[in-house]
Formats: structure tokens, sequence, C-alpha cells
């Protein structure tokens, strides 16, 4: 039995438009415009999956005046890659996605102090050069999860997932922001994923760009200059045509702009049950007033659970988390350079150190303000960058282990990007990359891998490491040691010793210890007494020690 079924396009200044699709033979069915600027058409359709396109008058200025254009669903939430048309999906007289059952949504997860992220590429994430199956997928994540869940992260940072043209990309480069990227699997798997995830306690935090679209994006090809603006605002840093946030049209009484960011958010935290979104690019949208109206949207789509937003804005500024601000966190880049530049021995700077060490000396008020981090997908591997000044073998994992200590023990919020907790030393490509899965077999890279996940572990059982309580209780800048303490009111104390020099430090003392009495020390797991509020220790070159209070 056929239902009829109304397929819409807002195109407020467009003069005409109509439909077309394999229900009609790919024949033009006109469309009429209402008042609220919509062209809308019902068309009787029995339950099944058909292909639609519209055809458009376009506004856009590269085109001729009133020029017909075919154009897909901006709202299109599945796109056939072949054909490039989009796909309506009907099931008992209904439009839906898909008809994906949840069965996860009754587990706890993590709240946004606790979390540790995995950032990770979907399509480089599984296989790896010797799998001699084609990998890359969705359901190829899902084999993971329980390597992930042994490591101990409780969220993954999924770079972006909407459909891109092509079937390898980053991501930053999105045409459809409804759709899922179809190379990757169907929105069925997505979910699965997610659904797998929240059964193990995994939060998803999906990596969203709201500056930008890439050039044949829908929108563009309707009335350009409606949703963006009309040139790069910085040509130096653009990555396609650029969402304007500030027009106002009068007469519909909307921001066309923000109106269909805010759609598209409701619909991935409804329909997807995503729980943080990633802010790409947030200095480039330069707005703070979108940014906090987005954020409101997403949070009330999330409802009671645990949301989590974060602005990747480079350089970073306490003003998008602070009182006013508009996320919950930032990416800490001024982290990610000082510290990479201290394992490497390029320079010693101990208020730099403290600096990143703390944030809150920075300005920014609390443990979930930044999202602290050694390198993510915009920079190489820190095996790579070692070895780049001749760092290798077991000097350079045991410099990578010092890093893995200051980014998990550091205040604020550690986030791993794939392949780093066991050493992979690729360099950054947006090429296909597959991630070393073999190097898991060599005795160096399983160590660091035991040495993250028992630190991880550490982290979300000493809960001293979920607050903003830091303070330096000893420095040196002759022989380069830095000594911190974190604590918390239930009685949890961390003490960090670290050695940013190649020297061996027999026998060293450090002053200053919060307790007296019997501390564990957790990387090589022995017991040590503190008298006089003092501690004696063994400290090799470019190693951290730390101290657990018993």
């Amino acid at each position: 039995m056929a239902s009829s079924i109304e397929f819409s396009l807002f195109a407020p200044y467009n003069k005409g438009a109509s439909l077309v699709g394999s229900f009609s033979n790919w024949e033009e069915i006109p469309m009429k415009k209402d008042k609220e600027g919509y062209f809308r058409i019902m068309v009787d359709l029995e339950d099944g999956v058909y292909q639609y396109k519209f055809r458009v008058q376009s506004k856009s200025w590269f085109f001729e005046p009133d020029q017909w254009v075919d154009v897909n669903d901006p709202y299109a939430t599945d796109i056939d890659d072949s054909t490039q048309n989009a796909n309506v999906r009907i099931k008992d007289g209904e439009r839906i996605v898909d008809t994906y059952v949840w069965k996860h949504d009754d587990k706890p997860l993590p709240a946004d102090h606790e979390l540790v992220i995995y950032e990770l590429h979907v399509g480089d994430f599984s296989g790896g050069e010797d799998d001699p199956y084609a990998r890359g997928k969705y359901k190829h994540v899902v084999e993971k999860l329980d390597y992930l869940a042994d490591l101990g992260i409780n969220a993954i940072e999924l770079m972006p997932v909407k459909e891109y043209p092509g079937d390898h990309s980053w991501g930053y480069n999105p045409r459809y922001f409804f759709a899922t990227e179809s190379s990757y699997g169907t929105s069925n798997e997505l979910k699965n994923l997610i659904d797998e995830c929240h059964a193990r306690g995994i939060r998803v935090i999906m990596d969203g760009i709201y500056n930008h679209s890439e050039s044949e994006s829908p929108l563009t090809q309707i009335d350009h200059d409606y949703w963006y603006h009309h040139s790069p605002r910085d040509p130096d840093n653009n990555w396609g045509p650029e969402f304007n946030y500030e027009f106002y049209d009068e007469n519909l009484e909307t921001y066309p702009a923000r109106k269909f960011m805010g759609d598209q958010v409701n619909f991935w935290v409804k329909e997807y049950h995503i729980d943080g979104i990633r802010f790409d690019a947030a200095r480039q949208i330069a707005n703070y007033d979108f940014m906090h109206w987005i954020v409101q949207e997403a949070k009330k789509a999330a409802g009671m659970k645990p949301f989590y937003t974060v602005a990747e804005h480079i350089p970073e500024t306490t003003s998008i988390t602070n009182a006013d601000g508009p996320m919950d966190g930032c990416w800490h880049d001024s982290f990610y350079h000082c510290v990479l530049e201290h394992i490497c021995g390029d320079t010693f700077d101990l208020e730099r150190l403290k600096d990143v060490i703390d944030c809150k000396r920075q300005g920014f008020m609390g443990a979930t303000n930044v999202v602290n981090y050694l390198t993510n997908h915009d920079h190489n591997h820190v095996l790579a960058e070692l070895g780049d000044r001749g760092i290798l073998d077991e000097e350079a994992f045991k410099r990578r282990r010092l890093g893995a200590v200051l980014t998990m023990t550091a205040v604020g919020v550690p986030l791993l990007w794939m392949g780093e907790e066991f050493g992979e030393y690729k360099y950054k490509t947006q090429e296909q990359a597959k991630i070393d899965w073999t190097l898991l077999g060599h005795d160096l890279n399983r160590n660091l891998f035991e040495f993250c996940k028992g630190l991880i572990h550490l982290r979300k059982n000493n809960h001293a490491l979920y607050t903003e309580n830091i303070e330096f209780i000893h420095e040196n800048p002759e022989a380069k040691v830095l000594a911190y303490s974190r604590w918390n009111d239930e009685g949890s104390r961390v003490v960090v010793v670290a050695n940013f020099s190649d020297d061996f430090l027999a026998g060293y003392t450090i002053p200053n210890f919060p307790e007296n009495g019997t501390w564990h020390e957790w990387t090589a797991d022995y017991d040590v007494e503190a008298g006089d509020n003092q501690i004696m220790v063994d400290l090799g070159g470019y190693e951290a020690k730390v101290f657990v209070w018993q």
C-alpha cells in the first residue's frame, strides 16, 4: 500500500524547484514554494528504497542567473556512492534512516572528568600492511573494541565520518552533513559501533566540521551567499566555503547557516546517540554567539546523559572554556609543543613546563577545560619526532614513557592518537596509512603498550588525577628535575618526579614530600619510605618516577 511522503527543500529566494527520482522515472515533478521558503511536494510511495534529487534554479554567483542545476537534498541521510544520488527509505509508510535497534543505552558512561580519549580514523585504524583482507570499516573498529577496552580508554573520538567525495579522506571535506561516509559502511554499522562502545562503557565523541563544507556541498549550489561567506576570510586557513553564522534573514527571521547546523547536531545526537563533539577549526568559526547556541542545542538533545564539547582552537584560548565560554574543553596545543620539545631534549624551560602541566597557570579554570596530548592526527607520531633527532630504539621508548607519564598525570583530560600507545612511528600523511599492528609483536612496543595501559589504570583508580589540585614541590633547573604532587579530598595522592636530562641521578633527594610513610613507586613496582618529608630516589636520564600514597 502506498503512503503519501513529503519531499521539501528550503530555498527561499530561488525561483523554481522540482523533484526527480527513481519513482518518477527521473521525470520532473514540479514543487510549490510556501511562505516559509520551502518548496514542497507529496509523493505516493510504497515501502522500499528510492533514489532522488532536486532540480533548482540556482542563485549562486558562479552559475548563470536562475540556471537549473541538479542538487542532492542537503538533509539526505544516505548517499548512493556509485550514482551520487540521495536514497530515501520508506518503512510502514514513514521515512526512516534505518531499522537499527539500540541495545546498550542503559549502560553507565564515564563523566567528563574521568575521560581518557583515543582519537582514531576509521579507514586507517584496522587492517595494517600485513593484513590480506580489506579493512577500514566501522565493523572492523568493532573487532578492535576489546583491545581498546583492555588498554583502558573510555572514549573514542572518531575523525569525521560525514559523507565526503571519494573513498579515502581525513573527512575534513564534508559534502553531506546528515549522511555517514559510505566507504566505512552503513548507518546501521555506525550505530552498532557506537552501541558496542556503550556496552563497554566507552563514550563516542564525534569530530564535527562547522566552519566549512566541501565546495560541491548542496547548499553551495542552491544559493551560495545565503549560507556561506562570499569568499574566505583568512585565505591561508581556508578549507572550503565558510558558513556565515552572522547572516540573519530579516524576512524569515532566521539565521540560515545556524539553523542548518542546529538541525544537523540535533540529528546526530538523537539518531546516533553520540556523547560529545569536537569542534574543528573553532578559531576560524570565530563566533562565540553561534558556538554557545550550538552547544546548548547539542546538550538539550543529549538530555540527561553526559555530553562533552571540546574546541580545536589553535593556539588555545581560555575564553572558549571559562565562565562565559561556549565549550567544556579546548585542545591543549601548548602542552603538545612544550612536552614534545622537552622529551626530545630541544629545550629546557621550567616555567613553560609548569604552565602546561598545570593549565590553571595559563588561566584555565578546571580539569575538563583542556585536552592534553603528545600528538594527534595533525602531527607526526612521537617516535617519528624522536627519530628525526637521531633518538632511536630503547632511548626513544624511554622518552616516550616519560611523555606518557606527563600526559596521564597533568591537570586535564588525556588523549592518545591511534597507535601511539605502542609506538607507531609513521609520518603524518593524508594518504592511506594503516596502523602497523605487527609492532605489538616486538618487546619494546609491547612494553610501551603495557606501560600506557598501567598509567590509564592508575589514572582511573587514583582520583587525585581527576582534580585540578597540583603543587610543584621541587624544582632544580641545573639538574633539570621537576616534581609535582596531585591530590584529592578523599586522601588520594600521587607525586611525579621527572628528569629531563641524560644524566643518571643516583640517590637524588626530593624535599617537601606531602606525607611521611610508605609510598609505592608505580613504574618499577616497589615500596619506599618517606621521612622528614623527603624521599631518596635513583632517577634515570629522561625518566619519571610515580609515587602513589598507599
